[in-house]
């Protein structure tokens, strides 16, 4: 198991260590689309990030937010 601190650094993470380990037939279409963005600072939302760490990263996402007066 390993824990992010943002999505943006679990998708950086995705880009670097899960997305050359797929299979050319599923980086078509939306994780190579992504790919580009993020790597060629073209725009990338931090929802559309979270689509592709969920459908082909076999991510668990978690919103904690604490509050301490």
């Amino acid at each position: 198991m390993r824990k992010f601190n943002s999505i943006p650094e679990a998708f950086e993470w995705w880009i670097k260590n899960i997305y050359p380990a797929l299979p050319a037939e599923i980086k078509k279409g939306k994780p190579v689309t992504a790919w580009r963005d993020y790597t060629y600072n073209q725009g990338i939302s931090e929802k559309r990030m979270r689509e592709i760490l969920i459908e082909f990263g076999n991510f668990r996402i978690e919103t904690v937010i604490i509050y301490e007066p």
